[in-house]
C-alpha cells in the first residue's frame, strides 16, 4: 500500500509499505478515507517533537471504512467510522478510573506508532466510532475538535462565564467554538491579525489583538480590570502559558490545553490570593467525540469554513512541507486518501 513516511526531519516521501494483515480478535482493518494534518505532524516533519522515533507514518485525525474485522468485533463490514487515535492499555490507574485519554502507557497513532497517512490501518475496535451520518470528510475533523470540547468540559464553567481563549490556531478555534456551544461568553487573543480577522469575520468571536497592545493591557481593558472567569491557553508557548495566570479573575480557572516541554513557574501568592483552579487537559474521551459529532450534525460547527486546504496522498509530501512554512490562510488541511 502507499504511505506517506517521514524518514527523518525534513524528509517526507511516499513509499510502498506492506499492507496490514488480517485483523486479530478485537481489531478491525480500516480503509483510510481522510486524514487531517495537525500541528503535531508539522512538528514531526520539522524535527521538533521530543519523543518520536523515525521513520514514522504520521496521521491521527482519521476517518475511514471497515473492510475486515477480527473475532468479537460488532462493527459491520462497510461501516464508516471515526478513529480515536489514543490507544490505551485498559489496566493502569487512569484507565481503571475511566480516563484512557491519559493512560500511563498510551500510544497515539502517528506519534508513538505508525498512523494513518496510508491506505489501510489496523485499529482496536474499541477505538472506532460509527460516523452515524457524518460525511467521511467531516468525520476526520472530529478528533481535533474533541481536544477543545474536552478542555471545555474539564473547565466546568457556568453558562455566561467570561472566557478567554489564547491562541487562534485550529485547537484554539475548536476550544472557542465548544466554549460558545457550552454557553460561555468567549473572546480570542492572538498575535496574528490574520487569524483574529478570520475568528471575528467568519466565526463571530470577539477578539483581542496582541500585536497592538500587551496581553495584560488587553485583558484589563476587556474585563474592567477583573480578569476572565475562565482562561484556556492553546498556544504551545511557554511565555504565553506563564503569562496566562495573570489573566484569570479571582476565583477563576486556567485550563492548559496545549503542552510545552519547559517547566512552568508562577507566583504562588497570586495563585492563592485568587484561589485559582489550574486544570490540565489531555486528548479527549469518547463522550467528547460523541459531542463533537452531534454538534457537526446539528450545524453548530461551520466545517466548510474550518477546512481551508486539501491535498492527496501522493501530493501530501510537497504540500505538507510547503504548509509548514506558508501559514497564510491555513486553518485546517486534510488529505483525501480514499
Amino acid at each position: 500500500m502507499k504511505a506517506v513516511v517521514c524518514r527523518s526531519p525534513g524528509d517526507l516521501v511516499v513509499e510502498d509499505r506492506p499492507a496490514p494483515g488480517a485483523p486479530p480478535p478485537g481489531w478491525a482493518l480500516v480503509a483510510v478515507s481522510h486524514v487531517g494534518i495537525c500541528g503535531t505532524d508539522y512538528h514531526i516533519f520539522e524535527g521538533k517533537h521530543p519523543f518520536l522515533a523515525y521513520p514514522r507514518i504520521m496521521g491521527h485525525e482519521v476517518s475511514g471504512t471497515v473492510v475486515d474485522k477480527g473475532d468479537g468485533v460488532a462493527l459491520a463490514i462497510g461501516e464508516p467510522v471515526i478513529i480515536n487515535p489514543y490507544l490505551a492499555c485498559g489496566k493502569c490507574i487512569a484507565c481503571r478510573h475511566g480516563k484512557p485519554n491519559c493512560c500511563v502507557k498510551i500510544e497515539v497513532l502517528g506519534v508513538h506508532r505508525d498512523g494513518a497517512m496510508c491506505e489501510q490501518i489496523l485499529v482496536p475496535a474499541q477505538n472506532l466510532y460509527p460516523a452515524n451520518g457524518l460525511s467521511l470528510a467531516d468525520a476526520a475533523a472530529v478528533e481535533f475538535l474533541a481536544i477543545g470540547a474536552h478542555a471545555v468540559r474539564r473547565a466546568r464553567a457556568d453558562p455566561g462565564a467570561r472566557t478567554l481563549v489564547i491562541g487562534a490556531g485550529p485547537i484554539g478555534l475548536g476550544t472557542a467554538l465548544f466554549a460558545r456551544i457550552a454557553g460561555l461568553d468567549v473572546s480570542l487573543l492572538d498575535m496574528s491579525t490574520e487569524r483574529l480577522g478570520f475568528a471575528e469575520s467568519e466565526l463571530g468571536f470577539a477578539t483581542l489583538d496582541g500585536s497592538r497592545q500587551t496581553a495584560a493591557e488587553l485583558v484589563q481593558d476587556a474585563t474592567d480590570g477583573e480578569g476572565f472567569d475562565v482562561v484556556f491557553d492553546a498556544t504551545g508557548n511557554t511565555k504565553s502559558v506563564q503569562s496566562a495566570f495573570a489573566h484569570v479573575a479571582h476565583g477563576g480557572t486556567l485550563v492548559l490545553v496545549s503542552v510545552v516541554k519547559d517547566d512552568i513557574s508562577f507566583s504562588d501568592p497570586e495563585f492563592h490570593k485568587r484561589e485559582m483552579t489550574l486544570v490540565g487537559s489531555r486528548n479527549a474521551l469518547k463522550a467528547d467525540f460523541d459531542h463533537v459529532a452531534a454538534s457537526i450534525r446539528n450545524g453548530a460547527v461551520p466545517m466548510a469554513k474550518l477546512v481551508t486546504h486539501r491535498t492527496t496522498l501522493g501530493q501530501a509530501p510537497l504540500d505538507l512541507a510547503r504548509w509548514a512554512q506558508q501559514k497564510s490562510g491555513l486553518i485546517k488541511a486534510v488529505i483525501e486518501v480514499g
